[in-house]
């Protein structure tokens, strides 16, 4: 035995890389997880139970949490100990940590300078002296039953092995590359050509798996390997799907997803038999800014939680995003005028089968065909409009309102009501925005977005007062987030004061919605005469529905040379073109969205 140790520690150099570090370095990998956060969760939880617990990205971009680190021998000893005692998944390996990047646990440490775990060495065995009379026959000592040594396997010996494994056909070997890679010990091209890379990954596999080491496998040790690969492909339900409409080629888990509809730019394949598992396939033409409003809208879905990863390029997208009771992988590239990609969404409970399935998808992903799916059957905003984007609920906000621009760099003046009891705030859906100044008195609340803008108009303010018949225009997000540009409610000044004469305040003649309040009401100049106030009773009074009232101008300007905005005054004397006026309008207003 003392002897195998050795020549194991000796392959497990050989096979690991040669250097020092190497030959003495083994970590116990007991789980991978494809995004940061469910790794550290993972690695957290394992903490609680194990001392010797860290975490490193993968060179695939994958999270392994992984035991150690140890001497090859003592990594071994500790795998056998904790898969006896299921203390640890099924499928843990010994790994040589040559495809470890950085580390991510423990946090603050580098994981790879960790410190050698050295085992304590076993307490020798001292047999007790038992005194025996002279005249007293030997004692009989049963015959002690054999030990079976589990790192060796006695059906084939080494020789026996390499002239089998020398038998067998490229497609043979290629199926066993592709049984490795699969199990996660193999990262090189399908080749069928056993070099170097390969002799490692099946030594790694036979340490995981209790046998010797040796780099060759046996004949029943491949035939295992290949055989439980099937099985899971079996359970899983893999098979390769050639989507002609949208142009893809990929491996989906079809006993546990089925094809349910075309609504492009989407191919829905919802969940079998109560699986907790869906996919979406992404097929359409565009270019960059086609691409971006995809991940725009997709921020939007129920189904891709708030929190996680995200990386956006001028090619393509992924979104790694989960809760505690959903989780949802997107990718999309940009490649010759077409993007394409997938989404995969499931539920906690089928964790493992996702990793698996997703695995299959990432590797079998292709597109073929030069073609995608005909993007006028229905566009993104008339589905997102719907709710009826990829055929899940759209996240609402709670609320929203209007506003407007009133610095260059995209200070947005807004109504104090779209602002209450809000998670977070969202200028044109998706913007982050936080309050920087507000005064209750008037109603008014300032929001600066998270990152700079270059709004095209910006509120021009009017200077002198105003006067009782003036013609104007309110610019409003009327029906909130249903619509996806504001509209223009005309009316006409009716009094310079509330109804009670209060200063600061006009009324109106113009009949508005609650999403409205907010937005700037402008004269035919396009200067900006004030904002519009939300709707309230009187008194206990429930006014007629064609009374609206706006702060005003001088009100507004006062609250904003406060909080350090400085406001642009109207020069315009002559009134604009219709096409215009709606253009300067518009253009100048937000919708303002309050959420959770």
């Amino acid at each position: 035995m003392r002897y195998f140790i050795s020549v194991l520690a000796l392959m497990f150099a050989v096979l690991f890389g040669g250097g020092a570090f190497a030959q003495s370095r083994a970590w116990v990998q007991i789980e991978a997880q494809p995004t940061l956060t469910q790794a550290e969760e993972r690695a957290r939880a394992y903490s609680a139970a194990f001392s010797d617990v860290a975490g490193f990205r993968m060179a695939s971009g994958w999270y392994v949490i992984a035991l150690g680190p140890y001497d090859p021998d003592s990594a071994l000893a500790r795998l056998r100990d904790l898969r006896r005692d299921n203390l640890i998944p099924g499928d843990s390996f010994v790994a040589s940590g040559d495809q470890y990047r950085d580390g991510f646990w423990p946090v603050g440490q580098d994981a790879l300078a960790l410190p050698l775990i050295v085992a304590p060495a076993a307490e020798p065995t001292v047999a007790p002296v038992t005194e025996v009379a002279p005249d007293a026959a030997p004692a009989t000592t049963p015959a002690a039953e054999p030990v079976i040594d589990p790192f060796v396997e006695p059906q084939e010996t080494l020789a026996e092995a390499q002239r089998a494994e020398a038998a067998l056909t490229r497609d043979e070997r290629r199926d066993l590359q592709s049984a490795l890679q699969w199990f996660g010990f193999y990262d090189s091209a399908i080749d069928g050509a056993f070099g170097r890379g390969t002799r490692a990954s099946m030594a790694a596999w036979q340490a995981a798996n209790g046998h010797e080491a040796t780099g060759v496998m046996t004949t029943k040790q491949r035939e295992q390997i290949v055989a439980d690969r099937r099985a899971i492909i079996a359970e899983l339900g893999l098979e390769t799907v050639i989507e002609e409409e949208a142009g893809i080629e990929i491996s989906l888990p079809l006993a546990l997803v089925s094809f349910d509809h075309y609504e492009p730019p989407f191919v829905h394949f919802t969940e079998k038999n109560n699986s907790g598992l869906r996919v979406v396939l992404i097929s359409e033409p565009g270019d960059r800014a086609t691409l971006r409003g995809l991940y725009d809208i997709l921020q939007t879905l129920e189904v891709i939680p708030q929190g996680g990863e995200r990386s956006l390029t001028d090619n393509g997208f992924t979104i790694d995003a989960a809760n505690d009771s959903l989780a949802t992988h997107a990718f999309a590239e940009l490649s010759g005028g077409l993007i394409k990609g997938y989404m995969m969404v499931w539920t906690p409970e089928a964790a493992d089968k996702a990793a698996r399935s997703l695995a299959a998808m990432q590797a079998s992903f292709k597109t073929i065909g030069g073609r995608a799916l005909d993007p006028g059957l229905v566009s993104l905003d008339d589905v997102q409009r719907r709710t009826l984007l990829a055929g899940m609920e759209v996240r609402k906000p709670r609320l929203s309102r209007s506003g407007f621009f009133v610095s260059p760099t995209g200070d947005v003046l807004t109504t104090l009501e779209a602002l209450q009891s809000c998670g977070r705030i969202t200028l044109d859906r998706d913007i982050e925005a936080t309050v920087t100044a507000q005064d209750a008195a008037l109603g008014l609340a300032l929001l600066t977005p998270t990152k700079q803008l270059a709004p095209r108009h910006v509120a021009a303010f009017k200077a002198d007062d105003l006067r009782i018949g003036t013609e104007v225009a309110l610019a409003g997000y009327s029906y909130e987030d249903a619509l996806p540009s504001p509209t223009l409610t005309y009316g006409t000044i009716e009094d310079t004061t509330g109804l009670a004469g209060e200063a600061g305040i006009a009324r109106l003649s113009l009949s508005s919605l609650p999403g409205d309040a907010g937005g700037p009401v402008v004269d035919g100049t396009g200067a900006v005469l004030g904002m519009l106030l939300p709707a309230q009773a009187q008194n206990g009074r429930v006014l007629p529905g064609e009374v609206s009232f706006l702060n005003t101008a001088a009100s507004i300007k006062t609250m904003l040379t406060a909080a350090g905005v400085t406001t642009e005054a109207a020069s315009r004397n002559t009134a604009l073109p219709p096409e215009d006026l709606t253009d300067l309008a518009t253009s100048m207003t937000v919708l303002v969205s309050c959420w959770e």
